[in-house]
């Protein structure tokens, strides 16, 4: 019996595309922090990394979807910050995004981090932008490492008889 293990590291000599939302910029440019410390820690050069700002989270899916049809990619981080409001809007926002990114990642078989803040308040969303609740830009690209590590060891693995 053999198991595989994500270990985030660099994915070879290929490039991970981070694409994040400018809505609550504030918020999402600790995200990117993270995500960029996180893939410098795990060995991805500066130069490996594009960075791609839309407008907004439900801007985040079609972003991911080209920069995953390009080819250029090990992994993909999608980042971005929906803080509830007073109108059902957070609802279909943070639905579609989800949505959106999960297929991109089952349609190209690419890793896509998931970094995406669903929040009640400004201050839970700073707290998860490298605050008191953790870091979730880090968290995203490590995630997105770890599964492109596995789909690697998957791609490599013997076919069973």
């Amino acid at each position: 019996m053999s198991e595989l293990r994500g270990t985030p590291r660099a994915p070879g000599r290929r490039r991970v595309a981070v694409v994040v939302s400018r809505f609550n910029e504030s918020v999402t440019i600790k995200l990117l922090a993270g995500a960029r410390r996180c893939l410098r820690d795990k060995g991805v050069a500066d130069g490996a990394v594009d960075v791609v700002w839309v407008p907004g989270a439900f801007e985040l899916p079609v972003a991911a979807e080209a920069a995953a049809a390009s080819g250029r990619y090990a992994a993909i981080v999608a980042l971005g910050c929906v803080i509830r409001g007073e109108t059902p809007h957070f609802e279909y926002v943070a639905g579609e995004a989800t949505r959106g990114l999960g297929n991109v990642a089952l349609a190209h078989r690419l890793p896509v981090g998931f970094g995406v803040l669903t929040t009640d308040s400004d201050e839970q969303a700073e707290a998860r932008a490298g605050g008191a609740a953790g870091d979730k830009g880090y968290e995203a690209a490590e995630a997105a490492l770890a599964t492109a590590d596995v789909l690697a060891q998957l791609s490599r693995a013997a076919p069973r008889d």
